[in-house]
């Protein structure tokens, strides 16, 4: 661990951002050099001060916390970011984790939290409250199913592949049947297959598979 953990606060409550300096500086190991009451600001900072560790509150003026992350990201600058918010909600939680987040904390438990978190992640682990670990399960069983489908592409016939390919593309049955000079029939008893397969269920669930994994069918 290093000697001392560069630490940049981003929120626009300044005296939430009191306390929290306040609870992180008491770990003689971590140090604030920084905070910022919007996310341009926080940008800004960023980039000047190169702070190891980035708390983003979701919700600030102007860019939020999300659009400071992905400016992180494509500035590829060093810093780790955390995630501050109140939101509970899995949708908020996923977009977090699909930008590469470190860390997100709630903030009604962050004076209890983030000092934990810092140092998991500095420690090379990510940090999620605990009270979004079911959130955490539900990623973790969606990627399982996800990666079972994939595997059972593999398992699909070199028609049902190209067959699949062409609904990617919105092609309609009959458009493949002439395209793969078959009838509109056998068409159809492809697609059964392939959904049986894949365990698709639902009207538009293979075209939907098909069209969001279409680089997996070339």
């Amino acid at each position: 661990m290093k000697t001392e953990i560069r630490v940049l606060i981003a929120d626009d409550h300044p005296i939430f951002r009191s306390g929290l300096r306040q609870v992180i500086e008491q770990a003689p190991h971590l140090k604030v050099v920084a905070e910022a009451p919007d996310g341009a600001t926080a940008f800004e900072c960023i980039k000047d001060m190169r702070p190891d560790i980035t708390i983003l509150d979701i919700d600030m003026p102007g860019e939020d916390g999300f659009a400071v992350a992905r400016k992180i990201r494509e500035h590829r600058l060093p810093v780790t970011v955390i995630f501050l918010t109140m939101h509970k909600d899995e949708l908020h939680f996923n977009e977090a984790l699909d930008l590469g987040i470190r860390g997100y904390l709630i903030k009604d438990n962050a004076a209890a939290d983030v000092v934990n978190c810092i140092n998991a992640i500095v420690a090379g682990q990510d940090y999620i409250s605990p009270a979004l670990s079911t959130h955490l399960l539900n990623r973790s069983r969606r990627a399982g199913a996800f990666a079972q489908k994939l595997r059972g592409v593999a398992d699909l016939t070199a028609t049902e592949r190209r067959i699949l390919a062409l609904l990617a593309e919105y092609k309609t049955s009959k458009e493949i049947a002439s395209e793969l000079c078959i009838s509109v029939r056998t068409v159809e008893n492809h697609r059964a297959n392939i959904c049986t397969k894949l365990d698709l269920r639902g009207t538009h669930a293979l075209v939907k598979f098909a069209s969001q994994h279409k680089s997996e069918l070339s």
